[in-house]
């Protein structure tokens, strides 16, 4: 509520919210609630939303992207508006930021991988070895060797997949 003086006089007046800050907000709680309809319902559990609106997200899941799911997203969003989404926004960040993690874990036990059966494997292992001294060395010597003969003779590649198996569990205990 603004309000000023003329002549002695004070006058109030209501001051309108901005329709594009309105839209803005809106079209953000719509991509939160597209966002929760990719969540399992495990997640979904532990976002602590209200009964009909998680009801109706799981709905809205297993629904095909035609008119009456986009109809119930917009059902969604309106009841979202109504509750505070702190804790939702921050539990889908943590969310978020778990799978960018592993997706970072998988890139970085794939490299390891390669360097260990690349040219200079024996290197690679020592480094290994180095940064993670809990590493079961003689498993993962065996599983390197495997892997070579695999290659060399052309088989599938088994001790590949076990030896990347064994360093992503390295990278995850050493966190």
């Amino acid at each position: 509520m603004n309000e000023y003086f003329d002549d002695e006089e004070l006058i109030e007046y209501a001051v309108r919210p901005n329709k594009t800050a309105i839209k803005r907000d809106i079209a953000v709680i719509a991509d939160m609630a597209e966002q929760l309809c990719t969540l399992s319902e495990e997640q979904l559990n532990s976002m602590e939303l209200p009964e009909a609106v998680q009801a109706s997200i799981l709905e809205a899941s297993r629904l095909p992207h035609k008119a009456a799911r986009k109809r119930l997203l917009k059902y969604i969003t309106a009841q979202l508006r109504k509750i505070d989404l702190d804790n939702v926004t921050e539990q889908l960040d943590r969310i978020n930021s778990k799978s960018s993690h592993a997706t970072r874990e998988h890139h970085q036990a794939e490299r390891w991988r390669d360097q260990l059966l690349g040219e200079n494997g024996q290197d690679a292992l020592t480094r290994l070895l180095t940064e993670f001294p809990a590493a079961d060395s003689q498993h993962i010597r065996q599983l390197q060797r495997n892997a070579l003969k695999e290659r060399k003779l052309e088989k599938p590649p088994k001790s590949s997949r076990l030896l990347y198996r064994e360093i992503k569990a390295l990278i995850e205990q050493g966190k």
